[in-house]
C-alpha cells in the first residue's frame, strides 16, 4: 500500500460498479479516497470494504445534478485538504434508449445535466485544488458511442460526447501551464447495472468485471502519460 501513499483521490459515482472498483483499488494502493454518489448506504458499504482492507476513505454524498452540489463539495474538500491529486469522474446517467424523434426531453435534460454540465462544473470547481498538486491527474470515463454514435443511443451519446469534448479542451488548455494531466478512458463492455439496463438479454458472464477496468485506470494513474491521453480497456483474452 505505497503506490499512492499520501495522495488524495476523489472518485465520482463510487457507490457501485466501475467507480466503486476504482475507489477500492486506489485505496489499496494507499490513496485516501473521497467517495461521492447519491446512495449513502451504498457509499457506506464501499467505505467499509476499504476500511476492512486497511485503506482510508471519506464519504461525501452529493447529487451532481443539484445546482450547488459540486461547489459545496469543493468547498468542503478545500477546507480539509490542501490539494487534490486525482479526480476520477465515473458518474453518469443512461437515459432510455430511443429514436431521436422520441427522446423524452426531461430525461434528456437530466442526462445533459449529469453527463455534461456536471463535468464542466467539476473541472471548474476542482481545478484550483488539482493545480496545488505536484502530480495532478484527471480521468474521465467515456463511452464508445460518444465518438461512434449508434441508433437509439442519441441522448446518451450526445451528452457524453459533449462532456468528452469539454475534458479534451481542458487538457489542452492546462497542459503547458500546469502539472495537471488528463486521460479519457473508454471502459468498454463491463458488467455493471447500467450495462444490464442497456442490454437486458446479455449474459453478464460474457463481459469483464469492473475490477478489470479499475486495474487499468489505477495502472494509468501511476504512469507519466502525455495529456490528453486516451485509453480503451479491452476484454481480457
Amino acid at each position: 500500500m505505497s503506490g499512492f501513499a499520501g495522495q488524495v483521490a476523489l472518485v465520482t459515482g463510487s457507490s457501485r460498479g466501475i467507480g466503486a472498483a476504482i475507489a477500492e483499488a486506489l485505496a489499496t494502493e494507499g490513496a485516501h479516497v473521497i467517495l461521492t454518489g447519491r446512495d449513502v448506504k451504498a457509499l457506506e458499504a464501499v467505505e467499509e470494504r476499504i476500511f476492512s482492507s486497511g485503506g482510508a476513505a471519506t464519504i461525501a454524498p452529493v447529487d451532481l445534478g443539484e445546482s450547488d452540489g459540486i461547489s459545496r463539495l469543493a468547498t468542503a474538500l478545500a477546507g480539509r485538504w490542501q490539494q487534490l491529486d486525482m479526480l476520477v469522474h465515473c458518474a453518469a446517467i443512461l437515459p432510455q434508449l430511443t429514436p431521436v424523434t422520441d427522446i423524452d426531453q426531461p430525461a434528456f435534460s437530466k442526462a445533459l445535466t449529469t453527463n455534461t454540465l456536471a463535468t464542466q462544473a467539476l473541472i471548474g470547481a476542482f481545478d484550483p485544488l488539482l493545480r496545488r498538486s505536484p502530480d495532478a491527474r484527471f480521468v474521465y470515463l467515456t463511452t464508445s458511442v460518444a465518438t461512434a454514435p449508434r441508433a437509439y443511443w442519441g441522448a446518451y451519446a450526445a451528452s457524453k460526447a459533449a462532456g468528452e469534448v469539454l475534458v479534451d479542451c481542458y487538457a489542452q488548455e492546462v497542459r503547458n501551464i500546469s502539472k495537471v494531466r488528463v486521460a479519457i478512458v473508454d471502459p468498454g463492455a463491463t458488467r455493471t447495472a447500467m450495462r444490464a439496463r442497456a442490454y437486458p438479454g446479455e449474459d453478464p458472464a460474457t463481459v469483464k468485471l469492473p475490477e478489470v477496468v479499475a486495474s487499468s485506470v489505477v495502472s494509468l494513474l501511476g504512469e507519466q502519460f502525455a495529456s490528453p491521453h486516451r485509453l480503451r480497456v479491452n476484454q481480457p483474452s
